[in-house]
């Protein structure tokens, strides 16, 4: 099964209400058609309700467990933007957009 469909399967226990996953492995040195290595991961749960920014990365990488790299999987980067649902309907509304992912140690192409 492909990594990022792995990845989403795992998040499901977090009930999300949204969740977008996209490989930007691409944009990084060392990219070969397939390559499954840098995600953008946005998200929004109930679960994140009360939950500093820390804590929900927490979930997230506990979820994400042996898929990273750092636990013998592929994933060597996941750009997380975790919202609860009223901080992801304030965004909708607000018509802002999710971040961009940051830059992976100088390595990006473009």
């Amino acid at each position: 099964m492909q990594v990022h469909k792995q990845l989403i399967e795992r998040l499901n226990a977090l009930s999300p209400t949204h969740v977008d996953l996209v490989n930007e492995s691409m944009n990084h040195a060392g990219y070969f058609e397939g390559k499954e290595s840098h995600f953008k991961l946005t998200i929004v749960s109930p679960e994140f309700v009360s939950k500093r920014a820390v804590a929900r990365h927490q979930l997230i990488y506990a979820q994400a467990g042996e898929l990273m790299t750092s636990q013998g999987g592929s994933i060597h980067a996941l750009a997380i933007h975790a919202y609860t649902p009223e901080e992801w309907d304030s965004l909708l509304q607000e018509q802002q957009s999710v971040p961009a992912s940051p830059l992976c140690a100088g390595q990006n192409k473009g």
